[in-house]
Order: structure tokens, then C-alpha cells, then sequence
């Protein structure tokens, strides 16, 4: 299966970057008429994986979903675009607010 990868270069504080990755993904995938887009051009896609990675860590970590200490999984997260709950999509803050 082919999959599209977006690589966004978004600078060298991990915070900053987090925030920035926690901003473009509720900005975009709060808007229900950009989800049914997606869905649309994608042929009816009904989740979307996603992860924050740093060039130097070769490995595939995700820096937005750390253990209680500190360090980062490689697990993706996920958003769900079809219209049930998804039990295995990670929750943040901005994700209640967002209807999906």
C-alpha cells in the first residue's frame, strides 16, 4: 500500500515543535468540511497516523507521546475520520474539542 509522508521542518525546540504539530493537526482536522475533503480525495480514508520525529533520532520515536518518564514511544497517533469513536486514537487536550 503506498502512503503519503509529509516532511515539515519545524525547527530545533522540541517544544515549540510540539506545539506547532498540536496546533496544525486541531486547525486542520477540527474543520469537519476539511475531514470530509480528505475523505473525499483520498478514496473515503478513514484515519490518519501521524508522529513528531527528529532528524538525528534514526529510529521512528514519536516525540509527542512519552512514558511517565520522559522518553518517547514510537507508537503513532491517530486520528480518526469516520463518524464512531476509535478507541485506540490518542487523546489530547484540543481532541475532545474537536467532534471526531
Amino acid at each position: 500500500m503506498y502512503r503519503l509522508h509529509i516532511d515539515i521542518p519545524l525547527g530545533p525546540n522540541e517544544n515549540d515543535a510540539i506545539q506547532q504539530v498540536e496546533d496544525l493537526m486541531h486547525w486542520h482536522f477540527a474543520d469537519v468540511d476539511a475531514k470530509e475533503k480528505i475523505k473525499y480525495l483520498m478514496g473515503n480514508v478513514d484515519q490518519v497516523n501521524y508522529r513528531l520525529g527528529h532528524d538525528e533520532d534514526r529510529q521512528k520515536s514519536n516525540y509527542l507521546n512519552k512514558t511517565e518518564n520522559g522518553h518517547v514511544t514510537n507508537k503513532k497517533l491517530r486520528i480518526s475520520l469516520s463518524d464512531s469513536a476509535d478507541d485506540t486514537q490518542e487523546e489530547f487536550d484540543w481532541v475532545d474539542k474537536m467532534e471526531i
